[in-house]
């Protein structure tokens, strides 16, 4: 039943969207074909409902509170690619608020940030344009054609999401720099990837610029390579494997970590030498 439910959501929510953008641009649509998708729509409610009800039960009877049953229900129906990049969405929308207030995510007041974002500012540069132009050109083309307004509305909305969510990885990337702290090191990729690495598993650390990376985020073997515009310039080795999560989900054991830094010579210092803990005034 859980398969069941998981398949309809993915065919009613496209479905739905796809049959008001054609009500709303005037498209006649035979009433057969609404009263079968009304019965469907109704169907996968009632069946999303039981559903709901069985895994919150579920995770009532296992001990969980109510505020934990919910969560569980939510990760037990929604699975964890989707609800990996739902996270994604969110979390570039927020740095967007902190990239305007010229704010970081998680660089404590004693840890030293290690920016990366700078290596594909020209890149992402030429993305965003590109998405302007194209919002602005089909835009024009539809009027060209003639098109309902409701059809151009649609389009433009979605383009626009487009641009902003150009943005919101160029602020990603800018307010979620690597961090060193005196305990840990904090490898990232804008909201993508997150790996916390103790700093007692390093063994060596060291400067080494490769440019062929495949990937943001690639993996051979036991070597991880959390790459920028295809760059790496720095290298951790560790002592023993350690779990890295991958931006769907997935999880991997690694030994070495490669990864980028705008400034590799300052990253390198940062990295070899521990900073010392704020202490607090007497």
């Amino acid at each position: 039943m859980l398969r069941a439910a998981r398949a309809a959501l993915c065919l009613v929510i496209p479905g739905e969207l796809l049959l008001a953008v054609l009500l709303t641009s005037g498209v006649s649509i035979p009433s057969p074909v609404l009263v079968v998708s009304g019965v469907f729509v109704a169907c996968v409610i009632a069946l999303e409902t039981v559903v709901v009800a069985r895994l919150f039960l579920a995770a009532r009877r296992e001990g969980a509170g109510r505020r934990e049953a919910v969560r569980l229900t939510y990760e037990r129906l929604v699975p964890i690619t989707a609800r990996r990049l739902v996270g994604f969405e969110a979390a570039g929308m927020a740095a967007l608020v902190r990239w305007l207030g010229r704010r970081r995510h998680g660089v404590p007041a004693d840890a030293i940030a290690l920016p990366y974002a700078g290596a594909r500012a020209f890149t992402m540069g030429i993305l965003v344009f590109a998405a302007i132009v194209e919002l602005v050109g089909l835009e024009l083309l539809l009027r060209a054609l003639d098109a309902p307004a409701a059809l151009r509305i649609t389009v433009l909305v979605i383009d626009a999401y487009g641009v902003l969510i150009a943005f919101a990885m160029m602020a990603a990337c800018s307010t979620r720099p690597h961090v060193v702290t005196g305990t840990e090191v904090r490898v990232r990729y804008g909201a993508f990837f997150d790996l916390w690495i103790p700093r007692e598993r390093i063994t060596a650390v060291r400067r080494d610029s490769r440019f062929d990376e495949k990937g943001l985020i690639g993996v051979d073997g036991d070597r991880l390579a959390v790459a920028v515009s295809s760059q790496t310039n720095l290298v951790l080795e560790l002592d023993r494997p350690i779990t890295a999560v991958r931006p769907l989900g997935g999880t991997v054991e690694v030994g070495t970590v490669r990864f980028f830094a705008d400034h590799p010579a300052a990253a390198l210092d940062a990295l070899r030498t521990r900073p010392e803990p704020m202490t607090e005034a007497a």
